[in-house]
């Protein structure tokens, strides 16, 4: 077999996939790990680093069909072009469960529309987060659940999964399964389009609470208003459950 490429836009989730390759559960120099060539941060922190390098997919297909048996896709947000879907095997390690909320945030989707949510590693097609399922997992998200909160705990289910089924994927040795159904799509400008909080909206406490709650995500400056000079004032949700003794 030859070299297999690991594309990542995600610091975090690659730390913890060289980890289990650290545990001898891999052939470490199998693998090659990329982040997003427009991935501004990943570049300045891995200049220079032959072990963590950019890639374009689209300008660069013809070589890593060449190079490559297999091409993970682990949090990259790069679409991958039809002729490399179509001539190397490539997987996708999803934060959704497939086909609910395919694309952008599942979680924050999934907070605010009630469908179900977890982790999928699927075959990648020409669609997004559309192919063949290999293996998933359902995550419960709580009440009191922020889009951190369950990303935290979606995250943990997606290396439950690769912990348990990669060795099987690096081998094509799987099954997949073709989705029930075709599901339901978000993209970057449904999640931007939620950002924006009108004061003068009507709706439940239960909507508003839910539509807070799906836009705090840590640090990030998701859901805002606008204050009488047209000045972005930014807000976030802290839920603290408190469960009966």
């Amino acid at each position: 077999m030859k070299d297999i490429l690991v594309i990542s836009d995600n610091e975090a989730l690659v730390d913890k996939f060289n980890k289990l390759i650290g545990t001898g559960m891999f052939d470490p120099h199998q693998f090659h790990f990329s982040y997003s060539y427009f991935n501004k941060a990943l570049a300045e922190k891995y200049i220079g680093d032959n072990n963590f390098t950019p890639v374009n997919v689209k300008v660069e297909k013809d070589e890593i069909i060449i190079k490559y048996d297999l091409v993970i896709s682990l949090h990259c947000k790069q679409l991958f072009p039809s002729e490399l879907v179509n001539s190397v095997r490539c997987v996708n390690v999803h934060p959704g469960l497939n086909p609910y909320n395919r694309g952008w945030f599942p979680q924050v989707f999934s907070i605010l529309n009630g469908k179900p949510c977890g982790a999928t590693i699927h075959e990648i097609d020409e669609q997004l987060d559309h192919g063949n399922i290999i293996v998933q997992k359902e995550v419960a998200i709580e009440p009191w659940d922020t889009s951190l909160t369950a990303y935290n705990k979606i995250t943990e289910a997606e290396m439950e999964l690769i912990e348990k089924n990669m060795l099987d994927i690096i081998e094509n040795k799987y099954k997949t399964k073709r989705p029930r159904q075709e599901g339901n799509l978000n993209l970057k400008k449904d999640f931007d389009a939620l950002c924006q909080i009108d004061m003068a909206e009507v709706g439940t406490f239960q909507n508003h609470i839910d539509r807070l709650r799906a836009l705090t995500h840590g640090d990030y400056m998701n859901a805002y208003f606008l204050d009488g000079e047209g000045n972005k004032v930014f807000l976030k949700l802290e839920l603290v459950p408190k469960k009966n003794k």
